[in-house]
C-alpha cells in the first residue's frame, strides 16, 4: 500500500489492529516504531481515530480511567508542516496526570514539553456547539498546564494519521495550582513564557491556540460528541499549545509564566 492508500471493508479492521499493536508494542519495550501511515493511509482521521480508541480501550480494560482529553495541531503553522486544516485530540487518563511529583523519563521515549491552558468542566457538553460563547457555561475553571508529549513513532516521523493513531502523541500532564474562573481573564489574552532551567525556551499566547482556547474547546466538543464520547463534567481538557515545544532530558527543570494563571513547573529525574 502507498502512503496515500486508504483501506477499504475487512482490510480496515485489520489495519487497526496492526497499527495499534504495532504503536502498543513501541510503548510497552521502549522502542520507538515506524509510522503506522503505511497501514492508515494518511488521509482517513476516522480511521486514525479507530487506531486510538481502541488502544484506549486496551488501557480502560486494565484499569485505567479517563480524566479528559488533550487537544493537538492547534497552531497554523504546524498544521502547514503536516499538511492538514484542522486539530486533532487524544484521550487523557487519570495516570497521565503527574502535577506535583518529579517525573520519571525511564518511561518516555522521546519526550517533549508544551505550555497549555486547561480547563476543567463542570457540565458535560453533550449539545449543539457552534462557537466559544457555547462553551464558556461548561467551564469550572482554568488552570496553567505542561504537557508532556511523547510520540511512539522514530524520530518523530508523523502525519495526521500517525500521530492521531498514537493517542495525540500524549504522554504526561502537570496542572498549576491557580484556578481562574472565565468571569476573571481571557484565555485569548493569555502570555506565555516556557522557560528550560531557567533559559527562555518558547513563548507565544493564547491567540496562538486556534486563536482563542475557548474555540478549541469548542471544536472539540463537537468533534468528541459526532465521534460519540462526549466531554464530561469533571474532565480535564488541554487546549492546546502557545508556543514551540521543547524538548526534554533527564534532570530538566520545565517553567511556564501563563500571565493571570500564574506559573506551573515540571521536575524531570536524573
Amino acid at each position: 500500500m502507498t502512503h496515500d492508500a486508504t483501506p477499504t471493508g475487512k482490510d480496515r479492521e485489520a489495519a487497526v489492529t496492526a497499527a495499534a499493536a504495532r504503536l502498543a508494542a513501541a510503548q510497552d519495550e521502549l522502542v520507538p516504531c515506524a509510522p503506522v501511515r503505511d497501514l492508515l493511509g494518511t488521509t482517513d482521521l476516522a480511521l486514525a481515530y479507530a487506531v486510538q480508541q481502541r488502544l484506549a480501550d486496551g488501557r480502560t480494560a486494565k484499569g485505567a480511567v479517563v480524566s479528559g482529553r488533550k487537544i493537538g495541531l492547534t497552531s497554523p503553522a504546524v498544521q502547514k508542516q503536516l499538511g492538514v486544516d484542522q486539530p486533532d485530540f487524544g484521550v487523557l487518563f487519570a495516570d497521565m496526570d503527574v502535577s506535583g511529583t518529579e517525573i520519571a523519563t525511564g518511561g518516555l521515549l522521546q519526550p517533549k514539553v508544551e505550555a497549555e491552558v486547561a480547563f476543567v468542566l463542570k457540565a458535560d457538553l453533550d449539545g449543539e456547539v457552534n462557537g466559544p460563547d457555547e462553551v464558556r457555561h461548561a467551564v469550572d475553571y482554568a488552570v496553567a498546564a505542561l504537557e508532556i508529549v511523547d510520540s511512539r513513532v522514530a524520530n518523530w516521523d508523523i502525519t495526521i494519521t500517525d500521530t492521531i493513531a498514537d493517542n495525540g502523541s500524549s504522554a504526561l500532564y502537570v496542572l498549576g495550582d491557580k484556578r481562574l474562573a472565565l468571569d476573571d481573564f481571557a484565555p485569548i489574552d493569555v502570555v506565555m513564557e516556557l522557560y528550560a532551567d531557567d533559559a527562555l525556551a518558547s513563548q507565544g499566547t493564547g491567540a496562538a491556540c486556534l486563536g482563542d482556547p475557548l474555540a478549541a474547546l469548542a471544536w472539540l466538543a463537537r468533534t468528541a460528541r459526532d465521534l460519540g464520547e462526549p466531554l464530561r463534567a469533571g474532565q480535564v481538557i488541554l487546549s492546546g499549545a502557545l508556543g514551540p515545544m521543547v524538548p526534554v532530558t533527564p534532570g530538566s527543570v520545565i517553567r511556564a509564566e501563563l500571565s493571570a494563571l500564574g506559573t506551573v513547573t515540571a521536575a524531570f529525574a536524573k
